[in-house]
């Protein structure tokens, strides 16, 4: 039987947050932390923690500040004042202290998706010596130049229109071509699956699909622009398993192009065991896509040869 945990906690930046727990009675083969995506929430990803239980393992995850249930409709998108980025970080380092207390001894993962992707690489940074696998899921690259021009027009937005506004003329500038590929587009969304049901389900989920604000945005250029300083990989523990997922018709990842490159950065930065798994015809939302089942077990295959 699997059963689901809520536990409150609190961000490094004073705000209530929720970890989700789900686990089964049976011997645990290690916890599997998963940092989810950009304007979603966490509760999203139960179908895909429910399949890990069933394989063994206790997953964990919280929506990030300006996400999910614990954050007023007027937060959503803004994940402070300053130094919004940082504390993305940090509150998933805090609930992976809150899991190595109430499962000590054991080995534990990361999967962080689309914007996850990029908090979680932010994290492998700063704590990647805490893991035994990392799991990069929609992930893409963006040129240190790029997000200087993004985080420009983010700060302008903040300027003239306010900070904890949604920034409409951001979010047309770096989201205007996902559709692209798919035309003609049924939805707005149709990038993220090719499954018509799932991407009705986020189109009504009033917690999903959201604007972010100005300062949203300029915190997560600002971190991008961060992990575009290439130097830094050296921090990368070498002996650190990366597995690298996407569709290679996913516009974050250039159809896979950004997705290699990535990968690459990483092999250069001397991590010894990088794979990278692109799925033919696939879009953004992998575990929400019609061969998600596929891309599970392919998922578990792999945590299983790594968390031994």
């Amino acid at each position: 039987m699997i059963t689901l945990e809520k536990i409150p906690f609190t961000s490094v930046a004073g705000q209530p947050l929720t970890l989700y727990l789900w686990q089964t009675d049976a011997p645990c083969r290690g916890v599997i932390q998963l940092v989810h995506g950009m304007a979603e929430h966490i509760a999203r990803y139960d179908r895909l923690a429910r399949a890990l239980c069933a394989a063994g393992y206790t997953v964990a995850g919280h929506s990030h500040l300006g996400h999910g249930e614990d954050a007023r409709e007027d937060e959503l998108g803004f994940f402070g004042r300053k130094d919004g980025w940082d504390h993305l970080v940090e509150d998933v380092h805090a609930a992976h202290e809150m899991l190595l207390k109430r499962f000590p001894g054991q080995r534990f993962a990361i999967l962080g998706h689309s914007m996850g992707s990029f908090v979680t690489r932010e994290y492998l940074l700063r704590y990647g010596g805490d893991l035994t696998a990392a799991v990069i899921c929609g992930t893409g690259w963006f040129p240190g130049p790029l997000c200087s021009v993004a985080r420009a027009a983010a700060a302008l937005c903040g300027v003239f229109g306010g900070w904890q506004k949604p920034a409409p003329l951001v979010d047309r500038l770096m989201s205007k071509d996902n559709n692209k590929a798919f035309a003609p587009a049924r939805t707005p969304f149709d990038w993220l699956s090719r499954d018509t049901a799932e991407v009705d389900k986020y189109m009504a989920d009033l917690r999903c699909g959201f604007l972010f604000t100005a300062r949203g945005y300029y915190d997560m250029f600002t971190g991008l622009k961060s992990l575009s300083r290439l130097h830094r990989l050296a921090a990368l523990p070498g002996n650190l398993p990366v597995l690298f997922i996407s569709g290679d018709a996913d516009p974050i990842g250039t159809q896979g192009k950004g997705v290699n490159t990535v990968a690459q950065q990483f092999r250069d930065a001397g991590v010894r065991d990088v794979t990278v798994r692109l799925y033919p015809g696939a879009r953004h939302e992998l575990f929400n896509e019609t061969n998600r089942d596929e891309i599970t077990a392919e998922l578990i295959d792999w945590l299983n040869r790594h968390m031994k």
